[in-house]
């Protein structure tokens, strides 16, 4: 984003990545935000050489590596679907991004809603890596043809690298997330998925989970994660 000023002093916050908008309202309604030590109000504009302090974090965020089991859907699901809300026993958080019905791995859980954009608008470039076996055996140019990129209906598909591990089973790294993107990519070269796994996401990896587990993301690996996020 653009620094364009004078801002308004929500967006500054979240721009700044204090918290969400709709957190620093919350944060600002709580007389907790200062601009030049005075308290600011709703709608309150800041120039860049303005001094804001906010004495108040909202919460302390969560995050949890997920790994998703085939069938269940990340969002929106139809009457006899069950989603991952309805599929685990952690309550307030929801899933960064999407993961299709019927793929498994890992999602990334919170409820800090500040890391949405930050982890999924493709100008960021976070690695995401998937291992990928198919119903015919791969193409004895596949790695080449899929590392240069794909033509899926009419776009081409940012350079990745592919590692194939057997006949039919490879490894991908994605910096982008195309709806579908790896079964499109492989049907523009005659082949199937039979089973896709998300293993990592930047430095966050399954590290063991089975399907259906979650566990806590703390510690470097957290810091790492946040850091690579600009937090």
């Amino acid at each position: 984003m653009t620094d364009t000023f004078p801002m308004r002093i929500n967006k500054y916050l979240a721009h700044k990545n204090y918290c969400t908008r709709r957190e620093a309202d919350s944060l600002i309604e709580a007389g907790k935000v200062l601009i030049n030590g005075k308290q600011a109000q709703l709608g309150d504009k800041v120039r860049e050489t303005d001094h804001v302090e906010v004495r108040f974090r909202v919460k302390k965020y969560r995050y949890f590596a997920y790994n998703k089991p085939r069938g269940v859907i990340t969002h929106s699901p139809d009457e006899d679907e069950r989603d991952i809300r309805q599929s685990i026993p952690l309550v307030g958080v929801f899933p960064v991004g999407r993961l299709d019905k019927d793929s498994n791995g890992l999602i990334i859980l919170t409820d800090d809603g500040r890391i949405t954009d930050k982890l999924l608008n493709p100008e960021y470039e976070h690695e995401k890596e998937y291992v990928v076996s198919t119903k015919e055996e791969l193409p004895s140019n596949f790695a080449a043809k899929m590392e240069k990129g794909v033509n899926i209906e009419g776009y081409i598909t940012k350079p990745a690298v592919v590692k194939v591990l057997s006949p039919k089973k490879f490894t991908i790294t994605l910096t982008e997330g195309k709806k579908h993107q790896i079964r499109r990519m492989c049907s523009a070269v005659g082949l199937v998925v039979a089973r896709l796994e998300r293993t990592r996401v930047m430095n966050i990896r399954l590290s063991g989970l089975k399907e259906g587990e979650h566990r806590p993301i703390l510690g470097q690996e957290l810091a790492t994660f946040l850091k690579s996020l600009g937090f």
